[in-house]
């Protein structure tokens, strides 16, 4: 098994799988990369895409997926101004990972529905 365990300040600022992991696993996060599936998008294409995302909060996640490189920026200054988004080679080995993932939780989402409905009812 990789070693997960991290008991330091330390540790925990060094181990490789908790500095990718935390950058790559929020729900932001995975929901732009898929929503980058099919190519560049504009902001607002993103924006609308995800839906229920507010404009600041999309920016801080573009911002850092693209300064850990899994996508680009690319301005262009129009007019009008334009900003464009798409994944760069390490995004899009990163999407298989994440479609996995999601498809895994929607297959499985009424089993841990039940699983809650089940732990709740025992409390």
């Amino acid at each position: 098994m990789l070693n997960v365990t991290a008991l330091t300040k330390k540790e925990i600022e060094s181990c490789p799988v908790r500095q990718v992991l935390s950058k790559v696993t929020g729900k932001w996060q995975v929901l732009i990369v898929l929503a980058l599936e099919d190519g560049t998008l504009r902001f607002g294409e993103l924006k609308r895409t995800v839906g229920d995302i507010t404009q600041r909060v999309l920016t801080e996640n573009l911002r850092s997926l693209e300064r850990d490189g899994y996508l680009t920026r690319d301005v262009d200054p129009g007019p009008p101004v334009a900003v464009h988004y798409t994944l760069t080679d390490i995004g899009e080995e990163l999407l298989p990972l994440l479609k996995a993932l999601t498809n895994w939780a929607a297959g499985r989402h009424g089993d841990i529905a039940l699983s809650r409905a089940h732990f709740y009812s025992r409390r």
